[in-house]
């Protein structure tokens, strides 16, 4: 199974979790590959230092009116690039524009790609 195929079970197990409150174990596929587990479990343990991230850089916006589908290729994407060091920043920014684009609305990917790039940016800059 591809990553951005594994990426994507992530994102809907855990837009399920939001929308239906079922425990993330039971939205988890059985078949579920390590990385798909990784993702999901890490954005769970780390969804409050996710979300904060996400509502700085969202300006005008709070969490709760962004959409739970876009909340959660965010989220999945933050873990990526703070958590993942085998995943350059450019395809975990690249993956969550691109399920934006094939999942969500027309201004989504726009929205995605510039809390990912201010957040990067802003990691980078720490960095230095």
């Amino acid at each position: 199974m591809r990553r951005t195929d594994q990426r994507r079970a992530a994102v809907v197990a855990l837009y399920q979790r939001d929308v239906t409150g079922h425990p993330l174990d039971a939205l988890l596929e059985r078949s579920s590959t390590p990385f798909t587990r990784e993702l999901a479990e890490g954005v769970d343990a780390e969804q409050a230092r996710l979300d904060g991230l996400i509502e700085r850089h969202a300006v005008g916006w709070t969490l709760d009116r962004i959409a739970p589908l876009e909340r959660n290729i965010l989220r999945v994407a933050l873990y990526e690039l703070l958590e993942r060091e085998d995943v350059p920043a450019e395809v975990a920014i690249d993956e969550a524009v691109e399920a934006a684009k094939e999942l969500c609305g027309v201004d989504a990917p726009g929205f995605v790609n510039g809390i990912l790039g201010a957040v990067l940016r802003e990691q980078e800059a720490a960095a230095r």
